[in-house]
């Protein structure tokens, strides 16, 4: 098969979008398909020998955005491809979902980032309307595609209640090799241990981004837990904010691959902030990671935690609910266990293998409608 991904992320900027793409573009490498990446500049020349185009970019709040270009139908014409995948579309990825449809070549977008709320929170006084005119840019341009995956049923509600037709759920991969309680093992985690909790503290650590729209202004509620050492692995543009704030937490930094892993596998509870997440991924590798999960009962994070399995949930409107949460866990290491084993159990089998076959499936389907009978599209 052969299929162009128009994504409005790529490397070397490093967020979920670009992962997402990077381990879907992994495994149809290892499959045997072609591929074609669309990007905003700059950008590497080939991925897994795959080439990518670039058109121009901009930088807003340290975010790369593509401009969308009349190019695009010239270079979907010449690549022909099965399929374009608009990857977290909004201003380059509906410029592409409009080419194909002007070239006629069947479409999938895969809604990641929720954009109308982050333009609410950072649009002052206009975010309110300036939320409302997202939603509706939305719906226009995903009525192109001829199917828009969803992360969760959360998102999948909230699409269909803002009127975009024809979706499906698509949830996200997980390197279960690369996070794996096995890692407590490495000496790293041991060094790293020693130094968050030199006194033998209950490591609590978040991993993401540090920005406005993770809400990380919450962990202070946990900050000052007796026998509590806090860690925020990540960076962004709330880190000296955060810092005046939880001047008692380890900030890391930003971590990917073996320190990221060594990261989570130091931790021993996992909390989660954001309450407007489409999904939730970092919750996933804590759970691969073999760790206790704690997040908002809100959003992704409702398909992924399961209450007293696999981790808890707090109300985000109640004051003290996270401390409440975190407590538990912290005052009780054999639930942690419990919690830790039951999160691995449950994600293990989700490897980007896996959704990669399924997101396969849905190319079939828009490709031929007759070929997978099974799909269901809300």
């Amino acid at each position: 098969m052969r299929i162009a991904i128009v994504t409005e992320s790529f490397l070397p900027t490093l967020n979920g979008v670009t992962t997402s793409v990077c381990r879907v573009l992994d495994c149809l490498r290892e499959a045997g398909h072609d591929a074609l990446v669309i990007a905003p500049a700059p950008a590497p020349a080939t991925y897994r020998d795959f080439p990518v185009r670039t058109v121009r970019g901009v930088t807003l709040r340290q975010f790369r955005v593509g401009l969308p270009s009349y190019e695009l139908e010239g270079v979907l014409a010449r690549f022909s491809p099965d399929v374009v995948h608009a990857a977290s579309p909004f201003g380059l990825g509906a410029r592409g979902l409009a080419a194909a449809r002007n070239l006629g070549i069947p479409s999938v977008a895969v809604y990641q980032t929720d954009m109308p709320s982050y333009l609410k929170q950072h649009g002052g006084p206009l975010g309110a309307p300036v939320e409302r005119a997202a939603w509706r840019w939305i719906r226009h341009f995903h009525t192109l595609a001829d199917l828009t995956l969803a992360p969760s049923t959360q998102t999948l509600q909230e699409l269909s209640a803002h009127g975009v037709p024809r979706t499906a759920l698509w949830r996200r991969g997980v390197d279960a090799e690369s996070y794996s309680p096995e890692r407590r093992n490495d000496p790293e985690v041991a060094d790293l241990r020693s130094m968050l909790a030199p006194r033998g503290e209950t490591i609590v650590g978040y991993v993401g981004r540090l920005a406005p729209e993770k809400e990380c202004h919450r962990l202070a509620e946990v900050a000052n837990l007796p026998g509590v050492s806090l860690c925020l692995v990540g960076d962004g543009p709330t880190r000296s904010a955060l810092e005046q704030l939880l001047p008692r937490a380890n900030f890391l930094g930003y971590r990917s691959g073996l320190p990221l892993a060594h990261a989570y596998a130091a931790l021993d509870v996992f909390v989660h902030t954001g309450t407007k997440e489409t999904f939730g991924q970092t919750l996933q590798e804590a759970m691969a990671a073999g760790l206790p999960v704690v997040a908002p009962a809100a959003g992704g994070p409702l398909d992924i935690v399961k209450p007293g399995v696999t981790g808890l949930l707090f109300d985000p409107e109640q004051p003290g609910s996270l401390r409440q949460a975190v407590g538990g866990l912290v005052a009780d290491p054999a639930m942690r266990a419990r919690m830790g084993a039951s999160g691995r159990g449950k994600v293990e089998t989700r490897s980007w293998k896996t959704l990669t076959a399924e997101l396969l499936e849905f190319y079939g389907s828009v490709i031929n409608p007759a070929w997978a009978p099974g799909i269901r599209v809300a």
